[in-house]
């Protein structure tokens, strides 16, 4: 798989990052009960963010940012830092709600996007290494 090859991916990228923006903040502005207003954010906000922080959504660069934020260290930063703000609720170190539904909610999206991902860097690499 060429860097062109690769690069044909971003579009189908920016319109995942584009559609869970939308609904992670649209749960702010519309309520549609408890799953919507209590789970749709953690479950599209880690993985708009995993598409923005690894820059799936525009042209391949070759950089440091891109180096560090490898599918599995990205995956496992996203997975800790949202473990950790649910666990820091469970102690009470900020005014928030517990849920332990929340550590699935957080990696509903986020577990797929990262599959997907290193499926396609995988193929990249096998062509290019």
């Amino acid at each position: 798989m060429t860097e062109s090859e690769l690069n044909k991916y971003a579009p189908y990228w920016a319109l995942a990052l584009f559609v869970f923006l939308a609904l992670g903040l649209s749960t702010i502005w519309i309520k549609l009960g408890k799953f919507w207003n209590g789970y749709v954010l953690d479950m599209v906000g880690p993985a708009w963010n995993y598409i923005l922080f690894r820059g799936l959504f525009t042209e391949r660069k070759d950089n440091w940012w891109t180096r560090f934020f490898t599918p599995k260290r990205t995956f496992f930063i996203f997975v800790f830092v949202c473990f950790a703000i649910e666990i820091a609720q469970y102690f009470h170190l900020y005014d928030a709600t517990f849920d332990p539904w929340d550590f699935l909610a957080y990696i509903s999206l986020l577990l797929p996007l990262h599959l997907l991902d290193t499926k396609i860097e995988k193929r990249h690499r096998k062509v290019n290494p």
